[in-house]
């Protein structure tokens, strides 16, 4: 199915000018596939990769299951001397940056100096890093520090890192909002380019399945405690009870659409619209986000042909999200999808892979199926995908719920 799309035209003669922001570029670390081709087939199969923990010993927990990025060598992904100075997050970024800028057939040395830049979402940081050199405090002393301690553990140095290695000097930040952050680290890259920037690399990576890390996600008490992997994390559906955790997510290249013309790119969409809401006390607002990112994009509700879900597999949040949907679209008015149920909740990463999907998803045209529910509860009025579906894909909106109250939403375009 990819093969026959990869002649395609690079852009559409009435592409947008010089405002306009295309994907030129994706890289992917998910828990069922590394790196892009790889997982999308794998996700299109129904394929999960979800399964038992062997990061750390898990065995005395309530919860042993999450979603691990399998086959992961660090040696054959990073330069020796990165590997000292950066937690499993980071290299896990850094990998998928290279891949989305070599998709991108982009050079970064040959662009003007300030002309690209980075902004990623992270919401934990370099969690195992930090625990390891904690420990090492507590029971060795100060001296046993590492120095890179000052920031691998920071939010902010997946953006630094994939900087340096890369050249990007221009604008360049990192969002923090949870499971939000990945839309949001999107739009902040379009407005950059909106500015004046040629490319960015954009998108969202996150990894904290460490002791440390796992005790956090388990205070949420959010998990659910099913052990059966198949079983655990069911959105939409009556027997939800929580969701499972996982690490990896998807990053960018977005770069001005004149300039992606120019030199006659790929384009595997527009990043057409965009939203942000934060609920009120006891007043969910992802609907709001979702008609005001259509309003950004131009694009009515019936124009929409999939909905990628926050899917959060707990009955409150997915109830709240099937009447926000219902209320937009009409009761199943729209198929609604979450393949995240195949990776678990990945945190800031888990936006930036729905938007991977919904990319190729238009670049396809087949909607990915979601795993573990088979029809969505009685009070969940939503046309789920449950196995790939061929069908005409020209927008799709992409949802994000995260925790405090972060609501985003975006719509990806076909060119």
């Amino acid at each position: 199915m990819t093969t026959a799309t990869l002649d395609r035209p690079a852009v559409r003669r009435d592409a947008p000018a010089t405002t306009g922001s295309v994907v030129t570029g994706i890289g992917v670390t998910a828990p069922n596939g590394l790196g892009t081709e790889v997982w999308w087939a794998s996700t299109l199969r129904g394929e999960s990769g979800i399964r038992p923990l062997t990061r750390f010993d898990a065995s005395r927990y309530p919860v042993r299951i999450a979603g691990e990025v399998p086959g992961f060598v660090d040696e054959e992904h990073l330069p020796g001397r990165l590997l000292p100075q950066t937690d499993r997050v980071t290299r896990l970024s850094l990998t998928a940056a290279k891949e989305a800028l070599d998709d991108s057939g982009t050079d970064p040395a040959a662009l003007p100096e300030y002309g690209a830049g980075v902004v990623t979402a992270s919401s934990a940081g370099g969690f195992e890093f930090g625990q390891r050199e904690l420990q090492a405090l507590w029971s060795k002393g100060g001296q046993h520090v590492s120095a890179y301690q000052s920031f691998a553990w920071f939010y902010a140095v997946n953006t630094g890192q994939i900087s340096i290695r890369h050249g990007l000097r221009g604008s360049s930040g990192v969002v923090v909002a949870e499971q939000a952050g990945g839309l949001d680290a999107i739009a902040h890259a379009r407005r950059q380019i909106r500015k004046g920037a040629r490319l960015m690399v954009t998108g969202g990576v996150d990894s904290a399945l460490c002791p440390w890390g796992w005790a956090a996600h388990l205070a949420a008490g959010e998990l659910s405690s099913v052990a059966d992997p198949a079983r655990a994390y069911l959105p939409f559906d009556a027997e939800a009870g929580g969701h499972v955790v996982g690490e990896g997510g998807a990053l960018f290249v977005l770069e001005n659409a004149l300039a992606a013309r120019e030199r006659d790119a790929r384009v595997y969409g527009a990043f057409t619209g965009y939203a942000a809401t934060f609920d009120g006390p006891g007043t969910p607002r992802l609907g709001d986000a979702a008609r005001l990112a259509l309003t950004d994009a131009g694009v009515r509700p019936d124009e929409i042909d999939v909905v990628f879900a926050d899917a959060a597999g707990a009955r409150t949040a997915d109830r709240a999200e099937a009447e926000a949907l219902a209320a937009l679209f009409g009761p199943r008015g729209v198929p609604v999808t979450a393949p995240k149920s195949m990776t678990g909740r990945l945190l800031a990463g888990g936006a930036g892979l729905d938007v991977a999907a919904a990319l190729l998803s238009l670049r396809d045209q087949v909607i990915p199926p979601t795993t573990g529910t088979t029809e969505p509860a009685p009070d969940c009025p939503v046309d789920l995908v449950t196995s790939a579906r061929e069908t005409g894909v020209r927008h799709a909106l992409v949802l994000a719920r995260g925790r405090g109250g972060f609501n985003s939403a975006a719509v990806l375009s076909a060119l």
